[in-house]
C-alpha cells in the first residue's frame, strides 16, 4: 500500500480493488484429437506466408498507444485514491513519490511490467496531469517553441523559429482536451461551455490562451497558447537577429525619446507586441506610463508603470471592463504616455484624442499589411464607433495625431522584419501625406527557401529632423542614404 496514508482520500478502497488482475499470457491452446492420416494431410498443405514484420514507426505507435491505456488506468487510480485538498500543501517531491507509489501499486494488480524509462515517462505524464496541464506541459516548458496550437485532440502544433510543425503530442480525447481547458479557464474565474463556447485567458506564467469548444469548433475544441517571454528582446538582440539595422534603431530611439506618436502595424505573428516592447526601452524612466491590454503581455522595465487589463462580461452579460473604459480612465489618472496592447475597436477615438491632448509619445499596436493599410483601419474603426464625423475631419484627427507607421512582417521563410518605417506628414486636400524613411527591400530567394534581401533608406530626410536637433539627437545624414551594396 502506498507510504503517504495522509494524501489518501478518507474510507478511499485500496488500489485498483474491485478491478480483475489482466489474465495471464495464455501458455499453449487445447486441440481435438486428430487422426494420424488427417494430420499427415495437413502438414503436406501449402503453408501459410509468414506476415511481415511491423515498421518500427507502427511498433512506436502501438506502444505509446498502449502507454496511453495504462496512463488512463493510472490517472483514474490517482483520483480515487489522491486527497487534492491536503495535495496541495504537499512538496513536490512528496507527490512525486506518491504518484510512484500508487502507480506501482496499480501496475502490479494490472499484471503490467514497464521498464525503467516508460515508468518514469507515466510518472512525469501523471505529475503533469494532476498538478499542470496534462500534455501541454512538455511544449509549455520547450523554450524553443513560441506559439502551441490544438486542432481537436489528435493534433498538436507548435511554432518554432517562425515554422509550424506537427508534434507526436496527443490528448485521449476530447473528453480530456475539454478537462484541461476547464482546468484553464476555471483558475482564472472563467468558463466554457456550449452556451459560452470561446474564452480568452491568462495562464499562471504569462502566457496568452484561447480556445473554442464544439459544437461552434466542429472537428474537435481548438486552442491556442501564445507563450509568454520570461526574456524579453531588448534593441539589441533584435539588430543581431537580423529584424532591423542600427541606423534604424538610432532613428527609432530619437523619436521615441522626442514623443512622436507611433504605431506598430502587422499581421498576426509578425512581432508586433515584441517590437512595442524593444521601443519601450527608449523611454526615460522619469516617466509615468500607462499600459492597456486585453492579455498583458507587456513587459515595460520602467519604474513608473501602471498595468490594466480588460474584463469580459460574467455569467450574466454583466461587469464587463472594455479597452475604451480603461483609457477613458487613465486620462484621469495623470500619465505621461499611454501605450495600448492593441487598438481594435471603438477605443481608437479615445487613443486618437489622447495622442492630440498633451499625451505625446503614445503608442499602439493594429492589425494592417503597410502603412497606408494602417491609416485606413484607422478610420474604418472610428466609423465602427459610431462616431458622425466627415471622412476629411477624420483623417485631420488621425494625420495630427499619429507621427509614425512602423511596418512589421513575417516573412515566408518565417523570419520576422520591420519591412518600413513611414512618417506622417500632414494633408494634402483630403489624403493623409506620407513619406516612408526605411524599407526592407527583398532580392530573390536562396536555394534553402530563405529570404535574400537587405534594408535601406529611401534617401528622403526626416520630417522630423529639426525635432530631434532641438531635443539633442542631432542624426547624421548618412542614416539616411539608400543602401550602395556595401
Amino acid at each position: 500500500m502506498s507510504m503517504f496514508a495522509k494524501y489518501k482520500k478518507p474510507g478511499a478502497a485500496p488500489v485498483g480493488a474491485g478491478k480483475p488482475a489482466l489474465a495471464p499470457a495464455a501458455r499453449g491452446t487445447t486441440t481435438t484429437a486428430v487422426a494420424p492420416e488427417v494430420e499427415r494431410k495437413s502438414l503436406m498443405r501449402a503453408m501459410p506466408a509468414k506476415p511481415a514484420e511491423p515498421s518500427a514507426a507502427d511498433k512506436e505507435r502501438k506502444r505509446k498507444e498502449r502507454l496511453g491505456e495504462i496512463k488512463l488506468e493510472l490517472h483514474k487510480a490517482l483520483l480515487d485514491n489522491l486527497n487534492l485538498a491536503a495535495l496541495e500543501k504537499a512538496s513536490e517531491q512528496e507527490l512525486r513519490q506518491e504518484i510512484n507509489a500508487i502507480s506501482g501499486e496499480t501496475l502490479e494488480l494490472m499484471g503490467v511490467v514497464l521498464n525503467r524509462e516508460e515508468r518514469q515517462t507515466l510518472t512525469q505524464d501523471l505529475y503533469d496531469e494532476v498538478t499542470g496541464l496534462g500534455p501541454l506541459e512538455t511544449l509549455l516548458k520547450d523554450d524553443s517553441v513560441n506559439d502551441i496550437l490544438v486542432n481537436g485532440p489528435r493534433q498538436i502544433f507548435v511554432e518554432r523559429a517562425g515554422k509550424l510543425q506537427l508534434t507526436d503530442v496527443t490528448f485521449k480525447d476530447e473528453r480530456h482536451l475539454l478537462r484541461i481547458i476547464d482546468k484553464i479557464v476555471s483558475a482564472v474565474g472563467r468558463r466554457v461551455d456550449e452556451s459560452n463556447p470561446y474564452v480568452d485567458a491568462r495562464l499562471a506564467d504569462g502566457s496568452r490562451f484561447n480556445a473554442m469548444v464544439p459544437p461552434v469548433a466542429v472537428d474537435g475544441s481548438l486552442v491556442s497558447i501564445r507563450k509568454f517571454k520570461k526574456d524579453k528582446l531588448a534593441i539589441e538582440d533584435l539588430v543581431r537577429f537580423g529584424a532591423f539595422t542600427e541606423e534604424m534603431a538610432a532613428y527609432l530611439q530619437a523619436a521615441v525619446a522626442t514623443r512622436l506618436n507611433v504605431i506598430v502595424s502587422g499581421g498576426t505573428g509578425s512581432g508586433k507586441t515584441t517590437t512595442l516592447n524593444a521601443l519601450s526601452s527608449f523611454i526615460d524612466n522619469s516617466e509615468r506610463i500607462l499600459t492597456i491590454e486585453d492579455t498583458a503581455e507587456l513587459q515595460l522595465q520602467q519604474t513608473h508603470v501602471g498595468r490594466m487589463e480588460s474584463r469580459p462580461a460574467n455569467v450574466e452579460g454583466r461587469g464587463a471592463v472594455t479597452q475604451r473604459d480603461c483609457l477613458r480612465n487613465a486620462l484621469r489618472m495623470r500619465p505621461d504616455r499611454i501605450i495600448v496592447g492593441e487598438t481594435r475597436g471603438e477605443e481608437v477615438i479615445d487613443m486618437l484624442q489622447a495622442m492630440n491632448t498633451g499625451h505625446d509619445g503614445s503608442m499602439t499596436t493594429i492589425h494592417a499589411n503597410s502603412a497606408r493599410d494602417g491609416v485606413s483601419r484607422l478610420e474604418n474603426m472610428v466609423a465602427m464607433a459610431g462616431i458622425e464625423m466627415p471622412i476629411k475631419a477624420v483623417r485631420s484627427q488621425i494625420a495630427s495625431a499619429v507621427n509614425l507607421i512602423v511596418q512589421a512582417s513575417r516573412l515566408q521563410d518565417g523570419s520576422r522584419r520591420m519591412t518600413s518605417i513611414t512618417e506622417i506628414t500632414g494633408m494634402e486636400g483630403d489624403v493623409i501625406s506620407m513619406q516612408e524613411v526605411f524599407r526592407y527591400q527583398r532580392v530573390g530567394l536562396s536555394p534553402d527557401n530563405k529570404i535574400i534581401g537587405h534594408f535601406t533608406a529611401t534617401g528622403v530626410r526626416s520630417h522630423f529632423s529639426e525635432r530631434f536637433r532641438l531635443w539633442g539627437y542631432d542624426l547624421p545624414p548618412a542614416i539616411f542614404e539608400p543602401y550602395n551594396g556595401n
